[in-house]
């Protein structure tokens, strides 16, 4: 699984739109969403949930998977077991 780093404020809001993301709620829970749509139907997000910063990507995210990929390369996201 991978998560957002302990040492990362998850509340910079500045940092998480600076890689388009948005804040937005899931069932209660507060979360940075990254969205990608084409066409109609085909939709991809990236969900960072503020709760235990875990990183989500529904369903499959391989357009976005760039957006992830820059956010490992800054340093703001570890793999935990």
């Amino acid at each position: 699984m991978l998560k957002i780093k302990d040492d990362v404020k998850i509340d910079d809001y500045e940092l998480f739109e600076k890689y388009g993301f948005n804040p937005r709620y899931y069932m209660g829970d507060k979360v940075w969403e990254l969205e990608y749509r084409k066409g109609l139907f085909y939709k991809e997000y990236i969900i960072i949930w503020w709760k235990d910063r875990e990183i989500q990507i529904r369903p499959n995210g391989q357009v976005l998977l760039n957006t992830l990929y820059d956010l490992i390369q800054a340093g703001l996201v570890e793999k935990v077991d």
